[in-house]
């Protein structure tokens, strides 16, 4: 996808009037913050647009060089050679820092891991995702808090939701949305028999109440006394909150703090995650046909990836990627490998689609 010079010469030009205001020290507080953000967004685009309009520059001038000397003729043809090598792979870093962003990448995201078929083991596979997630956050340098949690009898969680603040958060964890299969000998079965369950993981982007305005009217509010696995962790006053949003019938329960009040606004952060989403997806319907054949559709009944303990190995579906490196992916590191082969998956189909 070669981009021509006059929108390289376009790119420049913007960047460098940013520059210029940015130092010009007029702008209030809230054109600066503009200002720096639009900045943030071009700077990395407007770069490789400089490095490839001067290598475009280089090649030109050495393809018009006349030089009587043998040596020096050589010397060109081979820089030429060089440059012509290295601009198709410049010019794609361009045309892939061009392409469109989701607005919510930047955002930070909330996570959902809910245990699905497979009991006890199913709740306990969906323990070790959010242990594989809170070490990858922790390596990214990310900070993740858990919101709520419904402990199983036997350690797992049935459910469990966080929050994970950072750069990036949402562009790199979006993929993650769908059913995670694991396929193990649980520690309850004593024949030695591998067993099949799965946990469904939702990465849904953190809205600002500017995004998601909820009226007081259109909420049902329902306040018990909170009960937890195999006893432990009740509560004897009545503390856990489950709120209704009467329009969407979304229902979201919240019992973890010992404060009512703690629980109704950790709730509602909940609320406002998943209405965000139902507004995206509704947003994004047109687009819904396109997005199928990306790699984040983001249903959630897809089966995207499954981790084979036996054969020690994980295989994501959706790119046909198998690594045989399941504790190190388990233990956060070896999950950043998957990450980056899904985005740039991700950007590669989006980039033939625009140039198809």
């Amino acid at each position: 996808m070669s981009i021509s010079d006059a929108r390289l010469a376009q790119l420049g030009a913007r960047f460098a009037e940013l520059e210029a205001r940015l130092a010009s020290g007029t702008l209030d507080s809230e054109a600066f913050v503009a200002a720096s953000r639009d900045y943030a967004e071009i700077e990395p685009v407007a770069r490789v647009a400089a490095d490839i309009a001067a290598m475009r520059g280089e090649l030109e001038s050495l393809q018009k060089l006349e030089d009587p000397d043998p040596e020096m003729r050589a010397m060109a043809a081979e820089e030429v050679a060089r440059l012509k090598g290295e601009l198709p792979e410049v010019e794609r870093r361009l045309a892939i820092a061009m392409l469109p962003r989701d607005a919510a990448d930047v955002r930070p995201a909330m996570l959902e891991i809910r245990a699905g078929t497979g009991g006890d083991e199913a709740a306990l596979f969906a323990a070790d995702l959010y242990r594989m997630y809170e070490k990858y956050a922790a390596e990214q340098g990310w900070r993740i808090e858990m919101v709520s949690a419904n402990a199983s009898d036997v350690g797992g969680f049935k459910e469990v939701v966080a929050n994970i603040n950072g750069s990036g958060v949402f562009a790199k964890l979006k993929f993650e949305s769908g059913v995670h299969r694991v396929q193990r000998v649980p520690v309850t079965e004593s024949g030695g028999r591998i067993h099949t369950s799965a946990a469904t993981v939702a990465v849904l982007p953190e809205p600002t109440e500017v995004d998601v305005q909820i009226d007081d009217k259109d909420l049902k509010i329902d306040i018990y006394r909170a009960s937890g696995a195999g006893g432990q962790h009740v509560n004897t006053t009545d503390s856990a909150v489950r709120i209704t949003h009467l329009p969407s019938g979304l229902v979201v329960i919240c019992q973890d703090e010992r404060s009512q009040h703690k629980n109704k606004a950790k709730a509602m952060q909940v609320l406002r995650a998943r209405l965000y989403e139902k507004m995206r997806d509704e947003a994004q319907g047109a687009e819904a046909e396109a997005r199928k054949a990306m790699v984040g559709s983001g249903d959630r009944s897809e089966r995207i990836r499954t981790y084979n303990f036996p054969q020690g190995r994980v295989t994501d579906h959706r790119i046909n990627l198998t690594l045989h490196r399941l504790p190190e992916i388990l233990e956060g590191p070896g999950l950043g490998e998957l990450v980056d082969a899904l985005i740039a998956e991700d950007e590669a189909k989006r980039l033939a689609a625009m140039d198809g």
